[in-house]
């Protein structure tokens, strides 16, 4: 790989962790906002509560990333695809083009003589 390609690569993987680490401390918070609402909950339940909010915060924010991933990868194989078609159909215009042009100059070339 290019050097480029492994800095972009390295940048993109160090913001990913780092707003995956974001986001599970923003579960953090939220859990001890819920459990603060709990007052009656012992230390170990309170570390439970905790535990078991966080787990599926992060388990529902993973699936929402995977659903968001996949479908980006859907969008860019269609439009990869589109961008395809309209690239063959602007060359194959300016090729069509190039052909009326070349005929026309030649028509009126024999016209001409």
């Amino acid at each position: 790989m290019k050097p480029d390609k492994d800095s972009a690569r390295g940048l993109a993987q160090l913001e990913g962790f780092l707003l995956w680490n974001a986001e599970v401390e923003r579960a953090r918070r939220q859990a001890r906002r819920f459990t603060d609402q709990l007052p009656w909950l012992t230390t170990a339940q309170r570390e439970d509560v905790e535990r078991v909010f966080i787990t599926e915060r992060v388990a529902v924010s993973r699936e929402s990333l995977t659903r968001i991933r996949d479908r980006a990868e859907e969008l860019r194989e269609e439009y990869t695809g589109r961008y395809a078609r309209l690239r063959a159909r602007c060359v194959a215009v300016a090729v069509g083009a190039v052909g009326a042009v070349t005929c026309l100059g030649t028509a009126v070339t024999l016209a001409i003589r």
